[in-house]
Formats: C-alpha cells, sequence, structure tokens
C-alpha cells in the first residue's frame, strides 16, 4: 500500500525533472510502521543516480506529509530512501552466463 502511494506521488505531485525515472521497487517497514525503507531504481548514470537520490531525500517531509493524507495509517512512517542495486546485479549475472555460454559452444566447436 505504501509503495503504490508513494509511486503515484512521485509521478502525479512531485515536479523534480531529477525524479521523472524513479522506480519504486520495494518498501519495507519496521514491525510498528515507524519506519518505512524505500527501495528504488533510477535510469541514469551513476553521477545521476547519486543526485536524483539526493532530491528524493530532500522531499522525504513533502513525500511523507502526502502519504499522511493519502493512507490510513496509525503513524505515518519515516520514509528513507536506498537505491535497489538488485537490477544492476542480475544484468551483470546475466552478462556472465552468457559469456559463459558463448565460451562453452566456441570450445565444443
Amino acid at each position: 500500500m505504501i509503495r503504490e502511494a508513494i509511486s503515484e506521488l512521485l509521478q502525479k505531485e512531485i515536479s523534480d525533472p531529477r525524479l521523472d525515472f524513479v522506480t519504486v521497487t520495494y518498501v519495507e517497514t519496521t514491525s510498528d510502521l515507524r519506519q518505512a525503507h524505500i527501495y528504488v531504481t533510477f535510469l541514469g548514470d551513476s553521477k545521476d543516480l547519486e543526485e536524483s537520490l539526493g532530491a528524493l531525500r530532500k522531499a522525504a517531509g513533502y513525500l511523507r506529509r502526502q502519504l499522511g493524507q493519502k493512507v490510513y495509517l496509525r503513524y505515518v512512517p519515516e520514509l528513507n530512501f536506498h537505491l535497489d542495486r538488485s537490477v544492476e546485479q542480475g544484468l551483470r549475472i546475466d552478462r556472465i552466463l552468457q559469456g559463459l555460454e558463448n565460451s562453452q559452444k566456441q570450445s565444443e566447436e
């Protein structure tokens, strides 16, 4: 529920161009719902990633207020944003496997 609300807020309410291509991939909350760790991915190079993540962290207070109006929770959690590197790791593993497959085909010939 929090993931969907944050994604919608980022798409419709935030007009920062650094946050145009942000995707919320996963949200993890503490058991008391006081903290929410939000994992995001961005399109762009590593320099842009840090800048975009900084912009997202600056917008955390605004997003938290809007989340409180959108989603009924006893406590509106503090939002902590993190880069989700699982997509990068998956692509890296895929490249390694493709390389192994290609080398195996070459050795068979």
